[in-house]
């Protein structure tokens, strides 16, 4: 959104705009974010005990005849999220263990299996948090106050 003139306010910018464009403009202002917060690159979160702890591991997405349990191909498959865009990948907090085979399908290399794709959101957060609980275990990753028997 771009003022026509200086003088123009942002209520008059917004009135001229889509009607989704307002109502999440407006969600915003009613949380304090302002445009320009909106427009900063977060800083990338890279760990590279985080992509090592991936190797050999089980693949976390194990999408149904898709995966092949071939551990040895396991890496940390960035899922996509606000952080990634182009040339950049995701952060390595928004990604999961993901065998070759599965990996392929996420970044679009393998068309995902029919029967599966209505379920793709629910794959990519079941993996990531399954990821993060392995993470946790091998002590990479911590939340406060949580301990790991």
């Amino acid at each position: 959104m771009k003022p026509k003139s200086k003088s123009e306010s942002y209520t008059e910018r917004l009135q001229s705009c889509a009607p989704e464009k307002v109502a999440a403009a407006m969600a915003l202002a009613d949380h304090g974010t302002t445009e320009t917060d909106m427009l900063k690159k977060p800083t990338p979160i890279k760990s590279k005990h985080v992509r090592d702890a991936a190797r050999n591991q089980p693949c976390t997405l194990q999408i149904v005849n898709v995966c092949n349990g071939q551990w040895d191909t396991t890496v940390l498959a960035h899922l996509p999220d606000e952080s990634h865009g182009m040339a950049r990948k995701s952060d390595d907090l928004s990604a999961c263990f993901a065998c070759d085979a599965c990996h392929s399908v996420i970044d679009g290399r393998v068309k995902w299996p029919a029967r599966e794709l209505e379920f793709k959101d629910w794959y990519l957060r079941r993996a990531q948090v399954r990821t993060w609980r392995v993470l946790l275990e091998l002590e990479i990753l911590t939340v406060k106050g949580v301990k790991v028997a």
